[in-house]
């Protein structure tokens, strides 16, 4: 049967259930929130006058969760207005309306028997063929339901969310026994393509994929750490980015995430599990259990592995000791395989570094590592049919680099294995089997994509056509042309995209030349042109090293001429003869935004954080950003009788106070995008999405935007927005060489000393941006600035 879903339930409005309530508006999806009806009236009820029997009460805790989303940061929401698609309810008076809506998600107290006798009530009003799934972190599903209905039970399964469900990209799908593979696959399709999630198909064992793992990787850390004598921060230098995990390490994930939140999924192993030395394992240590029982319990509570004081020089971390359960100020930690491995690229040579560095920290690291390794292989079959949903498991649900498959071939298989062994470290029969038949890794490249091992060869998943890999182009040979800053490669059906690859994605020129070269090869060869990447962030800007040199050197000419050809360049991709249309995604900042302000159409992937920011580093944007932020304001205030003031007074605190969208979609309320510009929620199917939005323009018959003239709100508007910037400065909110800056961006924004409505052309606005940014590199403050940046990553307010 066809099957769409428009409308959900969550029951459960606690962080997970209102995180997951959110997600689903986010995609569009009306959600009703419902949660029992509180017991007893609060004080500000009581005062109020409101009784037990007031909706107000009886939704209370629905609706006071749906409140804290509004405050809560990063934010649960794409947008701030997208919480209008949310009902907050009730499970007495609100009950029936389950027979209206698509999907049922439970996400209530992880309780078998709460679960159960909320599955039972779920089902006295369920409509048959609706899908109704558990966000349980571990409790069997099948036990959840054992004691619903049949056919109840082919439209129920597990569907547990990471958090926070908006920012976490995995989704481990969990069947029961009877489950519909109908239901399954549909809702594997449904959460990748609608919610954006990457999807895993776990077993239904106690924690399934990503907690079993996960928890095991603490546990051992702190059996190791034990018995090697460890502190709390050496054991997080070892096992952060030298190993190719997050910064939080260990001990500041657990802090994070609760520590009492880690003994109760660790308790659910260890009481589920049979084998023995699993179950040891998983015994949580009495020093930890000592730090929940004094209330312990991470950030939550103040205090946890690490703590912050305020002392008479400001705060400061102390960090705890196991021993003494006392805090006491951080150590440095340092050796020379944690330098090794920093000065290393890339989480596999970190890796490789790390272990074979031959000091104390590699042992510890190769100690943790290696049960973790042979822990994983061990449940393959278990808690997953496939090795490539237990790394992605591992990178989508904790942030790591490389999954534990993909670590073993970095580490290199059939030499770690031989340690392994030689150390008296049991290795699973499949592994060594799979060595003998004369294989070296568990993953590699085969006819341009990646095949890994699956019940005894290698296997290639089914080629999606809605993600297309720029890596796997590349392979196969699709590259037109390649400099150092970017490729040009084949994506098929007469489309090219560029691909940025300098560090950060950095725009210089080496990637102004590739733009240049790509519109002339497209111009005589292709369709159109789409500009995307698969870095971490899509571009972080301008070339700030080269500026700063530059400007330090006085080489005034050198920075006029790359401004110069920074704008010239834009410009023609702005009215190129052929549709171009970029997919930016992550960071997308300076003279990233400017490419984007330059294309036909943006398509960008709904955690984008767009922004304008050149303030921050004493400059304002130089590439057309100014101009194109102007011009489209302009164009949407078409009416002459309309004062044009105050929109463009928007721009001017937009640009001025380097704002940053917080999401794809607060980048149209900022005004980088337009009407016409996309989101896509699954950042997988963006190039894709991006590629069809120029085949369409084609087939229409493309005509490119006309070079028109433009109205600004000239010297009146100027003298308008820099008293808005004087009054800030008065106020102390900004320095007095903010002030400075501000005052050159009115001048650009307001198209110079001109009549109020007066029309300029694009190169009137480029020229004075040009010679704005000049004059600002020339200033020390600027460079200062610069150098901040470079060195410190974040603005200096000087």
């Amino acid at each position: 049967m066809a099957r769409t879903i428009r409308t959900a339930a969550v029951i459960g409005s606690g962080i997970m259930g209102s995180g997951i309530a959110a997600h689903l508006a986010n995609a569009g999806i009306k959600c009703l929130l419902l949660d029992i009806i509180p017991g007893k009236l609060t004080e500000k009820e009581q005062a109020a006058g409101l009784t037990l029997n007031d909706s107000r009460v009886r939704n209370r805790l629905a609706a006071a969760a749906m409140e804290k989303m509004k405050t809560t940061q990063p934010s649960p929401l794409y947008l701030d207005s997208f919480i209008e698609r949310i009902t907050p309810g009730n499970l007495e008076d609100h009950l029936d309306r389950l027979k209206d809506v698509d999907w049922i998600i439970e996400v209530v107290v992880e309780n078998l028997q709460v679960k159960q006798q909320l599955l039972q009530k779920i089902e006295s009003v369920w409509t048959p063929g609706t899908i109704v799934s558990t966000n349980t972190s571990g409790i069997s599903v099948n036990a959840m339901a054992e004691q619903c209905g049949a056919e109840f039970k082919k439209h129920f399964l597990g569907t547990h969310f990471f958090n926070p469900p908006r920012y976490m990209q995995l989704l481990e799908i969990i069947p029961g026994r009877t489950t519909d593979p109908e239901i399954v696959s549909y809702m594997s399709d449904f959460c990748r393509k609608r919610l954006g999630k990457g999807v895993v198909l776990a077993k239904d064992t106690p924690n399934f994929i990503g907690n079993r793992i996960g928890i095991y990787g603490l546990l051992v850390t702190l059996q190791e750490m034990r018995e090697k004598g460890c502190s709390v921060e050496e054991v997080d230098a070892v096992t952060g980015p030298a190993m190719g995990r997050p910064k939080s390490a260990t001990f500041r994930t657990l802090d994070l995430v609760g520590i009492d939140t880690f003994v109760h999924v660790a308790r659910n192993v260890h009481d589920h599990v049979d084998q023995a030395g699993e179950k040891a394992v998983f015994q949580v240590p009495e020093t930890i259990l000592e730090m929940v029982s004094r209330g312990w319990i991470g950030d939550k509570s103040g205090q946890g592995f690490y703590k912050k004081v305020k002392g008479a020089d400001g705060n400061s971390i102390l960090s705890l000791d196991l021993n003494t359960m006392e805090y006491s100020p951080q150590t440095k930690v340092s050796s020379a395989s944690l330098e090794a491995a920093k000065l290393t690229k890339g989480a596999a040579e970190k890796t490789k570094a790390l272990i074979y560095g031959g000091d104390r920290y590699s042992e510890l690291a190769w100690s943790i590592l290696k049960k973790v390794l042979v822990y994983s292989a061990d449940k393959l079959g278990e808690i997953a049919d496939s090795i490539a949903d237990i790394d992605n498991a591992m990178k989508w649900g904790f942030n790591w680099e490389l999954g534990p498959f993909e670590t073993w071939d970095a580490i290199g298989l059939v030499k770690s294995v031989q340690r392994m062994e030689a150390e008296g470290l049991a290795v699973p029969q499949w592994v060594k089997d799979w060595i003998a038949a004369g294989n070296t890794s568990f993953y590699k490249r085969e006819l341009g994509r990646t095949v890994h091992y699956l019940k005894g060869r290698y296997h290639g998943a089914e080629e999606n056509p809605e993600v297309i890999s720029l890596r796997d182009l590349k392979d196969r040979g699709r590259v037109v042309k390649s400099n150092s800053g970017g490729n040009l490669i084949d994506l098929g059906d007469e489309v090219v995209c560029l691909e940025f690859q300098s560090p950060n994605n950095a725009i210089g020129a080496d990637i102004l030349s590739m733009i240049r070269q790509s519109m002339d090869e497209v111009d005589k060869n292709y369709k159109g042109l789409v500009i995307a990447n698969e870095g971490r962030n899509f571009s972080v800007g301008a070339n700030l090293v080269f500026l700063l040199m530059e400007a330090q050197d006085e080489e005034w000419d050198e920075i006029e001429a790359m401004i110069h050809q920074f704008q010239q360049t834009l410009l023609k991709l702005k009215h190129f003869t052929k549709p171009v249309v970029v997919a930016p995604h992550r960071m997308t900042l300076g003279g990233g935004v400017e490419v984007c302000l330059a294309a036909d159409q943006v398509h960008v992937s709904a955690e984008t954080y767009m922004g304008l920011v050149e303030v921050g580093v004493g400059v304002i944007p130089g590439g057309g950003g100014c101009k194109e932020m102007a011009l489209r304001m302009s164009r949407k205030i078409a009416d002459p009788q309309i004062d044009l003031q105050p929109f463009m007074n928007q721009i001017f605190e937009t640009i001025g106070m380097a704002k940053v969208s917080s999401s794809g979609h607060d980048a149209f309320r900022l005004g980088y995008l337009r009407e016409t510009d996309k989101v896509a929620i699954n950042r997988d199917h963006l190039i894709h999405e991006a590629k069809q939005a120029v085949l369409r323009m084609d087939n229409e018959g493309y005509v490119p935007p006309v070079n028109e003239k433009f109205r600004v709100v000239g010297e009146d508007g100027k003298a308008v927005m820099q008293l808005g910037a004087y009054s800030l400065r008065q106020s102390k909110f900004i320095s007095d060489y903010d002030l400075h800056v501000a005052n050159k961006l009115a001048h650009v924004l307001a198209g110079g000393d001109v009549p109020a409505g007066t029309l300029v052309t694009e190169q009137y606005m480029l020229d004075l941006e040009k010679e704005a940014f000049l004059s600002l590199c020339g200033e020390p403050k600027t460079q200062q600035r610069m150098q901040h940046m470079l060195t410190k990553g974040k603005p200096l307010r000087n």
